[in-house]
């Protein structure tokens, strides 16, 4: 009987955490007695890679009958620039990511329309009613239509907000206007009372909103990035809360993470930040994924969310 060899190259308490609900997803699909799971196994013996950053292996090219890498984690820029590298690379794509991105988004764009930092934080003493509008009459824009940002888009428009799609290619999805290309990127932003970002990092999206690119907000406009860190320059950022340009950024994201304890962004008073949980990795779901790819890999099936090489994502 054929073994189906899977390496982990990742963390030792990644291992531990996903070796069982991988083997059970493995079993449903009849296929987990066949397997060996490993963190450590001859590079030539290996069928599949499952991969997170901070993975011993750094060089692929051992791995001479891998038929695949399987990320853990939707974000691939540290390892998708690697030359070693191969194999097909398949990012983590599932349904405990979309409806944690959702709903994430969701309660931080409502948090921002309905003013609730003005009750819950500030706590005014006078008896000031603030009646924020309807959905119906804010404009959101979400940069990124992938799977989290088309679903996150989605929700958004089903509320009632006035909803402006934005992605490097072009998209129609019901409810909302799509523009895409970086000539149209203006006109997204400038519709953007809320603006949310989860656009990955590629070359092209590295300080994509900068310091002429946040002026073109609406004034008093509130950001939300789930995205990736480099997106945004945080000085660029900083000046534009200072001169009320950005009303609040609440920031899931970083460049470097943790973000370091001497970085503006913990004092400043227009920032809320949430520590990369927007749309983090559920061990039962992600196992589940991984179980799926290798499933259709041995039947012969395409792998799911393969990754474009010269999109890097």
């Amino acid at each position: 009987m054929k073994v189906i060899q899977l390496l982990f190259n990742v963390s030792p308490d990644l291992f531990a955490e996903y070796r069982a609900p991988i083997l059970e997803a493995l079993r449903r699909r009849n296929i987990e007695a066949q397997t060996a799971l490993a963190g450590d196994m001859p590079p030539e013996a290996v069928d599949y890679i499952i991969h997170a950053t901070g993975g011993p292996v750094v060089d692929f090219s051992v791995f001479t009958k891998a038929r695949a890498v399987l990320s853990l984690w939707a974000g691939v820029e540290k390892i998708v620039g690697n030359a070693t590298l191969t194999q097909p690379l398949c990012r983590m794509v599932e349904d405990g990511l979309r409806r944690g991105m959702v709903e994430w988004v969701t309660g931080h764009v409502l948090r921002a329309h309905l003013g609730t930092d003005l009750y819950v934080r500030e706590k005014p003493l006078t008896w000031a009613r603030h009646v924020p509008p309807l959905a119906t009459e804010r404009s959101v824009t979400v940069l990124g239509l992938g799977e989290l940002g088309s679903a996150a888009a989605t929700t958004l428009a089903h509320l009632g907000f006035r909803v402006t799609g934005w992605a490097r290619r072009g998209r129609e999805i019901a409810g909302m206007r799509c523009l895409a290309g970086a000539d149209r990127l203006p006109e997204a932003l400038a519709a953007a009372e809320i603006l949310v970002s989860i656009l990955p990092e590629t070359p092209d999206t590295i300080d994509l909103l900068n310091a002429e690119r946040l002026a073109l907000l609406p004034r008093g406009a509130f950001i939300l990035n789930a995205g990736r860190g480099s997106l945004v320059d945080d000085d660029a950022l900083v000046a534009a809360l200072d001169s009320g340009n950005v009303a609040h950024a609440t920031l899931d994201v970083f460049r470097t993470e943790p973000l370091p304890a001497d970085h503006p962004f913990w004092s400043h008073s227009g920032v809320t930040i949430s520590p990369h949980v927007a749309a983090a990795t559920r061990v039962s779901s992600a196992a589940d994924a991984i179980a799926e790819n290798v499933a259709r890999s041995e039947s012969g099936a395409p792998l799911l969310h393969v990754v474009d090489r010269t999109r890097s994502y």
